[in-house]
């Protein structure tokens, strides 16, 4: 009986060039890739002998269980996720998870997750201290989105929001930019980056006063500056403050 293991892969955007050759192995040595489908279908070209296991959104606890189940029974399985698999990802809940599978060990292969890939297309937006927000309230109360967007709002933290505006949930951004709003001018430097290292990439950088009007939707990664970001030529950009020694 092989090794009881699960790699739960970070494969940021789903591109081969920002996958880690950290990642690329894990999925070479795993006898079954699963995941989201979209995630899967996005490292499928790139193995097309492997065996894959695939569930669709909201099937998470199944889906794991799954890959657990598996491994348990000997094979090597590699979880993969988008961007990175602890960022909002499937690596804590496989942790949670071994203490029903005590022999399967859990391997966390990070990835380049959206704060940074998304970033890296603006500029340096996160180039000093920044938190990561998602405004899907889903699994977490929207009171306490509120409370943390306050707090970043408070602390003059550079913002990065993810899944930032569905179909049903279209003025939580407008929500999130309210209360942010409170502790920033309106002219406080923002950008999006839509459709990361996939067909279709777009970037814009707008005002604060103007984030709500773009068209923004849960494939865009938002980022709101601090009060110190500017912008530098087409790029934004938050400094750390070395000129200042």
């Amino acid at each position: 009986m092989g090794a009881k293991k699960v790699y739960a892969v970070g494969i940021g955007p789903g591109g081969e060039a920002y996958m880690t050759a950290q990642a690329r192995a894990a999925m070479e040595a795993a006898d079954v890739i699963c995941g989201y489908t979209v995630y899967v279908d996005l490292v499928k070209p790139l193995y097309p002998d492997k065996e894959t296991y695939t569930t669709t959104m909201m099937k998470e606890i199944d889906r794991c269980r799954w890959a657990m189940e598996q491994a348990d029974a000997g094979r090597t399985v590699a979880m993969v996720c988008s961007g990175d698999a602890g960022v909002y990802g499937m690596a804590g809940l496989l942790i949670q998870m071994t203490e029903q599978f005590p022999e399967v060990e859990v391997e966390v292969v990070p990835g380049i997750t959206a704060a940074l890939s998304g970033a890296a297309i603006l500029g340096a937006p996160v180039g000093h201290d920044f938190c990561v927000i998602s405004l899907s309230d889903l699994l977490t109360p929207w009171e306490v989105i509120e409370e943390r967007l306050d707090a970043a709002g408070r602390g003059d933290f550079n913002v990065v929001l993810y899944n930032p505006r569905s179909k049903k949930r279209v003025h939580l951004l407008d929500r999130a930019c309210e209360i942010i709003g409170k502790y920033r001018s309106p002219e406080t430097v923002c950008g999006w980056a839509k459709n990361i290292g996939r067909e279709g990439e777009e970037k814009k950088i707008v005002t604060l006063a103007q984030l709500p009007a773009e068209p923004i939707d849960m494939f865009t990664t938002v980022f709101i500056g601090s009060s110190n970001t500017k912008v530098y030529g087409d790029q934004m950009v938050t400094p750390r403050g070395y000129e200042k020694k």
